[in-house]
């Protein structure tokens, strides 16, 4: 059966009746009604019971009231009576006569005597007290002692027998008091030590605890200043024991530092009494034998100086009881039980001394493991400056000179004698740990790249993943980096920078690495490097000098006339440790770029003997780093020579000027840090010519191989096809009867395949590599030993030329081609000849014996014609390939201006080159050009350009085997005209 909405309705739903007529009908509205009205008489019978039952409890509360009241009055009523009985006993005994009152007298004084200094003895506890807490001990002392002398006067010590004495049988509350006066020596000693132990408080205080514990402990002056001092050693172990908690370093050592030099000054102002004649204590600008004056104070029994009568007025002057108080009392003073003698200097200085000696090796062991936490050159300089700005304040600085000189008869230097050696060890520390750091993460940075580049190369060269090669591609294919674009080649602010304008500092653009060769993997490398480095030396600056704050040490040193009152001779200098400081991290760097370098050796020496592929580009990448470290890594330089000086090195260096200077004046101005970056830069370019040794011994090997192979080839065909077109020249000679004759000659004018194959792959391989930023003696080395394989193998040949079946017997012109082979080979290969030297005493003999070997297979009358025209032929050809093969002749081979030379129809074939190279070595230029500056310039330049010898001109040996290759040495070269290649704008954009 379902239920009836209207039953189910609750009545707190009902908000508005005119619903309940839309909701329900009449029947069902009804029921809600009868609902309604039933849950109301329910509520009105709750409300009738909960109002009865309180109403009982309402009227037993008013009978309670009503009993009060009435318990109040009976109660005042009472006292009332008690009032009025008492008056009436007053006015009944007021007729008594007057008999004994004499005695009555004697005998309230006395009683009045001993109350009030019961009632003083009483009050004397909390005016201790209260004297504790305003830590005027002295005070607490002079109460305990007039404590004690109350309890003598009233004989409240115990009696023979075990018995209390009469006062305190009639006066029992006296037990407790004598017992807790008992503690308070104990206490007041306690605190007052404790008081020693503090730093922020005066001398005053200082001189009345130490009185307090003489009067507790009945002790001297010297058993005074040695609690003193261990007061305060214990105070410096307290400090040094505290947790760490960063910051809080800095606040410990000057707390340290402060400690240290307060007390001396309290000791000065405590316990030094002047000598004879000088000005007594008090007197002055510094106060000095507070202890002895106070002491005096205390103890003394003049009238002017009665310190607890004073102390007595000032608090109890109030009450009426202060009369009655005997005068033993009233003019109580503490006495010493010894005589108090003053401290002897020599005593004073030798146990100040033994103190701070003792000192000294606790803040040296707990400083040092303090500054251990301490993990940056920054936070130690900044606790170095609090101490100086500690030391350097007025409230120190301005007497201490004079204190120490009096107290230890020397000057005492905080810093120098306590803090300097411990801040530089951990310093030095510091920067060890700091570059061991940079040291390992560099060559962990040194053996991934290596790593990486090797397998690169191989997968490169495999073919599975060209596209991560890219990296190795370049070290072992610089040209594809060089003529590679990308978006830092050139700075923003290239267009309106100049060159001179820019400082070392500032970002070199891509293009000015491009120009040196210098690829991504050694500009990471040596970036990263850098920025680390920049770190520590940044670190570094917050411990030197500043150009700001450079003259500061000089303005806290004293004068030479002696420190004075004023004068800030306790502050110290605190950049004295500045070469030492420089010398740790020149020391740290130095250790470092030599344990990468032992790394890079490392790496060399398992690649030296037959390099593979995968590491070739790994051997060039270590010489391009040795090579660049120093220049790409600008703050290893600073590290090493210090910022300051390095600014100024980089500054000197930049002018043109700077390279005039003599050799004796500069070799006289080195220092000792210069020297060390001279040998580190030694040292990297050493390791970078022995990396480049391994990949120029690798490359002739290659290419020497195949030209060896194609030199000593047997067959005809095989010669053929080496052989090269030959040029037909005709002379006229003069016949027997005196008529010309005319004959049509031939002769090589180009030489064989394999010669320019060697020569033109040999420029392509030192181009791939970077052939313009490539060091000069590595390149010399690469020519001499392509040279002096090339003769090797020459040599091989002329053993092998026996006479045998199949093999292609050695003609004329064969022997022809190979002498201008060999000829062009040693023009092109050959090093060039220096100043004093003859160019015959510089060739290597056995290109003498393989001439003079092969000219003996020609006919010595046509070796005679041939000699001049081969020459021509050989000049002009040199002067054809001197673009090509450029990068292998070099400037100072370059065939620029010739005094015999050429005919004047082959001008257009001749590209004379630079004299000096800027940016882009060997690019051509115009003979015409070249002709123009010359004549406008014959006239000055004549002087300095030496004359070339004829080439017709008779030799004693014209006629000897080889005379043609000695002909060709003996010329000597002509130097270049100064060039018109000064294309500054564009070297600017590159910088």
């Amino acid at each position: 059966m379902a239920e009836d909405p209207a039953l189910s309705l609750r009545v707190s739903e009902i908000k508005d009746p005119a619903v309940l007529f839309e909701r329900y009908n009449t029947e069902e509205i009804r029921r809600i009604e009868r609902k309604v009205r039933g849950e109301i008489e329910q509520k009105k019978e709750e409300l009738r019971q909960m109002v009865g039952e309180r109403y009982r409890d309402l009227i037993d509360a008013a009978d309670t009231i009503g009993e009060m009241r009435q318990c109040s009055e009976s109660v005042v009523q009472s006292i009332q009576d008690m009032h009025q009985y008492c008056h009436s006993l007053k006015q009944g005994k007021a007729g008594v006569s007057s008999c004994g009152q004499e005695s009555q007298r004697q005998w309230q004084e006395k009683f009045y005597t001993m109350a009030s200094q019961i009632k003083l003895l009483l009050e004397i506890p909390e005016r201790i007290w209260s004297a504790m807490e305003a830590s005027q001990y002295l005070q607490a002392t002079q109460l305990y002692l007039l404590c004690c002398h109350l309890h003598s006067q009233l004989q409240l010590e115990a009696a023979t027998g075990g018995h209390y004495s009469p006062v305190l049988a009639r006066f029992p509350i006296l037990v407790r008091q004598v017992a807790t006066t008992g503690h308070f020596r104990s206490t007041i000693l306690l605190d007052s030590r404790s008081l020693l132990r503090g730093r922020a408080v005066s001398d005053q205080a200082i001189a009345e605890a130490l009185v307090s514990t003489m009067l507790l402990e009945g002790s001297s002056p010297r058993q005074a200043l040695a609690d003193f001092l261990l007061a305060r050693k214990a105070s410096i172990h307290q400090l040094l024991n505290q947790p760490q908690h960063g910051a809080g370093i800095k606040a410990q050592v000057c707390s340290l530092v402060e400690l240290l030099v307060t007390t001396l000054y309290q000791a000065y102002a405590v316990f030094y009494l002047p000598p004879e004649g000088g000005p007594r204590p008090g007197e002055g600008v510094l106060s000095c034998g507070m202890l002895f004056s106070t002491l005096d104070n205390v103890t003394s029994t003049t009238p002017a100086a009665k310190g607890s009568r004073r102390m007595l007025q000032e608090e109890t002057s109030t009450g009426s009881w202060f009369t009655y108080l005997p005068s033993s009392i009233t003019e109580f003073q503490p006495a010493l039980r010894t005589l108090a003698q003053p401290i002897q200097k020599e005593q004073l200085r030798e146990t100040l001394q033994q103190w701070i000696n003792t000192c000294k090796e606790d803040i040296c062991r707990g400083v040092g493991s303090l500054l251990v936490y301490v993990k940056s050159l920054k936070g130690l300089a900044a606790i170095r400056d609090a101490v100086w700005d500690l030391l350097s304040s007025d409230s120190i600085s301005q007497h201490w000179n004079t204190v120490c000189q009096r107290l230890l008869e020397r000057p005492l230097a905080v810093w120098d004698d306590f803090l300097q050696q411990l801040f530089l060890q951990r310093l030095q520390a510091i920067t060890k740990d700091e570059t061991e750091a940079i040291s390992t993460s560099s060559v962990q940075l040194l053996t991934s790249a290596v790593r990486d580049l090797e397998g690169q190369t191989i997968h490169t060269s495999s073919g599975t993943n060209p596209g991560s090669g890219r990296s190795s591609q370049y070290e072992v294919d610089v040209a594809s980096f060089l003529w590679s674009e990308s978006p830092g080649d050139l700075l923003n602010d290239a267009g309106w920078v100049s060159v001179t304008q820019r400082g070392q500092q500032q970002q070199r653009s891509g293009l000015a690495m491009k120009t040196q060769a210098l690829t991504p993997c050694v500009q990471n490398f040596c970036s990263s490097m850098d920025a680390k480095l920049k770190a520590r030396l940044d670190d570094l600056q917050h411990y030197l000098p500043s150009q700001d704050t450079g003259s500061d040490s000089i303005a806290v040193k004293v004068s030479s006339s002696g420190p004075t009152e004023g004068s800030s001779a306790s502050s110290f200098n605190r950049f004295t440790d500045s070469p030492a400081v420089e010398e740790a991290l020149r020391g740290g760097c130095l250790a470092c770029v030599r344990h990468i370098l032992s790394s890079i050796r490392s790496e060399l020496t398992a690649a030296s003997p037959h390099p593979s592929l995968a590491r070739l580009g790994s051997v060039l990448f270590m010489a391009r780093l040795c090579q660049s470290m120093g220049e790409l890594c600008p703050n290893l330089k600073h590290c090493i020579l210090g910022k300051q000086m390095g600014c100024d090195a980089t500054a000197k260096g930049t002018p043109r000027q700077g390279k005039k200077l003599g050799k004796a004046r500069a070799a006289a101005e080195v220092s000792p840090a210069q020297a060390k970056w001279a040998g580190l830069k030694e040292e990297l370019l050493t390791c970078s010519m022995e990396a480049y040794r391994i990949w120029s011994s690798a490359l002739s090997k290659v290419l020497l191989d195949k030209f060896g192979t194609a030199l000593h080839a047997e067959s005809a065909g095989a010669i053929l096809t080496t052989a090269t077109n030959w040029e037909d020249l005709e002379i006229q000679e003069e016949a027997e009867s005196g008529s010309s004759i005319t004959s049509k000659i031939r002769l090589p004018v180009q030489p064989s395949w394999f010669v320019q194959s060697l020569l033109f792959q040999l420029c392509v391989e030192v181009n791939r590599v970077g052939g313009h930023a490539l060091p000069r003696p590595t390149l010399q080395e690469l020519l001499q030993t392509c040279l002096t394989q090339a003769l090797q193998h020459y040599h091989s040949l002329r053993q092998q030329q026996a006479p045998s079946k199949g093999v292609f017997p050695m003609t004329q012109n064969r022997a022809l081609q190979l002498l201008f082979d060999l000829r062009y080979l040693n023009t092109t290969l050959g090093s060039k000849m220096e100043e004093g030297k003859s160019s015959r005493s510089q060739q290597d003999p056995r290109i003498h014996e393989v001439c003079d070997w092969l000219e003996s297979y020609i006919d010595p009358f046509d070796l005679d014609v041939f000699t001049p025209l081969l020459n021509t032929n050989l000049n002009r050809l040199s002067q054809r390939t001197s673009v090509l093969l450029g990068l292998l002749m070099g400037s100072e081979k370059q065939f620029v201006s010739r005094s015999s030379g050429v005919n004047s129809q082959e001008a257009y074939n001749i590209l004379p080159l630079t004299s000096n190279q800027i940016r882009f070595g060997l690019l051509p230029l115009s003979m015409s050009n070249v002709r123009k500056s010359k004549s406008a310039s014959r006239g000055s330049d004549a002087p300095h350009q030496p004359q070339a010898p004829p080439s017709s001109a008779a030799d004693s040996d014209s006629f000897r085997p080889g005379s043609l290759f000695r002909q060709l040495a003996d010329q000597e070269e002509d130097t270049g005209t100064q060039s018109l290649f000064k294309l500054s704008w564009l070297s600017g954009m590159a910088k």
